[in-house]
């Protein structure tokens, strides 16, 4: 069988040492004088468009969350984040055996290596290219770019992956590798695989609660990895 395998980016592929928070943060200053707000709303397992529409709620204004605020805002983070990384590269860093589980993938015939993430597409590039991770191995791509709503990425992902497959995979044929309970789930409409990492900000104990096929502490064991995904 083959499989299409997506990785989400923050907290799985690699940690960006807030820098992604700290640049939202940023891009927020230009709206709101008080940003007492920005600390209640959790940031992971989100699309960016979608953290930009609670901040907004979060701020007691839901009627600012525009197309056109939207495209400002997120304009903003890119050149913040642009600038931290900027400052603060060498703490972006990838997951533990991440670089090594990416080659062992990309060995083999039968698997095609994709992303599945909340990041707008340039965010994405910083980050993973801040990390030493080249984005252009990633075959086919699902992006916050492409959907405010994380459970429409993994469809949009299969779809994009349909000429690989002669048509669009799904069930065991996705496997989907994230860090938050949103990464499990979100493939349930295609009833992918989930395999859950606890490099994020999650535990593997809460992870184990997900319903994830497996469920690892991080990706260091390639090989126990690999049977997770293909077997």
């Amino acid at each position: 069988m083959r499989r299409l395998v997506l990785f989400d980016i923050d907290g799985t592929l690699l940690v960006s040492a807030q820098s992604g928070r700290r640049a939202l943060r940023t891009a927020f200053e230009g709206e709101y004088g008080d940003l007492s707000f920005f600390d209640s709303v959790r940031l992971d397992g989100k699309t960016d468009p979608q953290i930009v529409a609670e901040l907004h709620t979060a701020a007691g204004c839901p009627e600012r969350h525009t197309e056109e605020s939207l495209e400002r805002l997120l304009g903003r983070y890119l050149t913040a984040l642009e600038r931290e990384i900027g400052d603060r590269g060498h703490l972006v860093q990838a997951c533990p055996g991440v670089p090594a589980l990416l080659d062992a993938l990309d060995s083999r015939e039968d698997v095609v290596v994709g992303l599945l993430t909340g990041n707008i597409v340039p965010g994405a590039r910083l980050k993973l290219a801040a990390a030493g991770i080249d984005f252009g191995r990633f075959a086919i791509g699902a992006f916050g770019s492409d959907s405010a709503h994380r459970p429409d990425l993994p469809a949009i992902a299969a779809q994009r992956a349909a000429e690989r497959f002669g048509r669009p995979p799904r069930g065991d044929e996705v496997v989907i590798i994230g860090d938050t309970p949103a990464d499990v789930a979100c493939g349930a409409g295609i009833a992918a695989r989930a395999v859950a990492v606890a490099t994020g900000n999650f535990s593997v104990a809460e992870l184990a609660t997900t319903g994830a096929y497996a469920t690892f502490a991080t990706l260091a064991d390639t090989a126990a990895v690999l049977h997770a995904i293909v077997a």
